[in-house]
């Protein structure tokens, strides 16, 4: 599998919204880099930041991959304007969503290595962002989430060309495991199985558990 590399996208923190009286700081607001080349750190891209550690970043959650093959759905469906950086993603991409991409997938990229850790949960800063009340629920119904990637070895990566996927994971599709942590109709059997994968993000299988 090959993922075509549309754009690949920066932010630092900076005023989203003002929400009962607090300004709140985000980095989803992210846009395309103007460099050729890229370095890939262990918990992020060179020049990209977040707000909240408690909630965003980390080793598990270094890198946002979110897939354009989703675009048509949204621009066609529910009116959202999507571009590069839209839904908060470091890497646009291209030629699989949620359901041909698996837990414990590795991609390279550049120098660097990839792995597929955990789905993206949306919060209340994505609908800020989107300036539509209703987005993160429509991306939590229809599991259009993309996926989180840790770094297993850092390196400089070309800012286009594609990711090539090196090791194609048994694990659950990215979309197998959001809608068992995310869907009530997700059975007890399917969250304890998805979440003894051992590419699994620690925190994503915290939450899997404890509703299992």
């Amino acid at each position: 599998m090959k993922l075509a590399l549309l754009s690949v996208n920066v932010s630092q923190p900076k005023p989203l919204a003002q929400v009962d009286g607090q300004i709140v700081l985000s980095a989803i607001g992210k846009e395309p880099v103007a460099t050729k080349d890229i370095r890939v750190l262990k918990e992020t891209l060179e020049g990209d930041r977040v707000a909240d550690r408690t909630v965003h970043g980390g080793a598990d959650k270094a890198v946002y991959a979110y897939p354009a093959d989703n675009w048509p759905w949204w621009r066609n469906e529910h009116g959202l304007t999507c571009r590069p950086g839209a839904f908060g993603e470091n890497l646009t991409v291209e030629g699989a969503d949620e359901s041909g991409v698996r837990i414990g997938d590795q991609f390279s990229w550049g120098d660097a290595l990839l792995e597929v850790s955990q789905p993206r949960q949306p919060c209340f800063k994505f609908q800020l962002h989107t300036g539509r009340p209703e987005a993160a629920a429509l991306m939590t119904i229809h599991a259009r989430c993309g996926w989180y990637f840790r770094v297993i070895h850092e390196g400089l990566a070309p800012v286009a060309g594609v990711l090539e996927r090196t090791h194609a994971s048994d694990g659950p599709s990215v979309r197998e495991a959001f809608i068992a942590a995310m869907h009530r109709r997700a059975s007890e059997e399917d969250r304890k199985r998805i979440a003894a994968h051992p590419a699994l993000a620690r925190s994503f299988r915290a939450t899997l558990l404890r509703q299992a």
